[in-house]
């Protein structure tokens, strides 16, 4: 069992940079796939990004490619997303995501541990 706890949300005007960070409890981090999802207001959750256990793959959404970057750092339980270039559109309370088994790597479904979520808002 894995507990997750996102950090590095804030207010911040487009064109600007945060770095979100989700800490995972737990001896085998590095056997979970994690994954960001992120929910705008009166909007479902979409997928975000996607990074294996061992960090040799990834996957981003359309939107936020070339944007976003999602990273890991094993040795200290930790999951990151890079934003940079942030729009208003990027605004949501973003999410992370784990699992040791993933299916569909875009797909709530997949994952069986969330964390509480951070508010990210960007200025026009």
């Amino acid at each position: 069992q894995v507990q997750l706890v996102e950090s590095g949300g804030g207010l911040v005007q487009a064109g600007g940079s945060l770095r979100l960070s989700c800490a995972a409890s737990g001896r085998t981090f590095s056997s979970y796939s994690m994954g960001w999802f992120r929910q705008a207001p009166g909007k479902v959750r979409e997928f975000v990004a996607y990074i294996i256990g061992g960090g040799g793959s990834t996957r981003y959404v359309d939107s936020v490619k070339g944007r976003f970057t999602i990273s890991r750092d094993n040795a200290k339980n930790t999951v990151y997303l890079q934003m940079n270039s942030l729009k208003p559109e990027d605004t949501a309370v973003y999410y992370c995501a784990a699992d040791t088994t993933v299916g569909v790597v875009t797909s709530e479904s997949t994952y069986g541990y969330w964390g509480q979520g951070t508010q990210v808002t960007v200025s026009s």
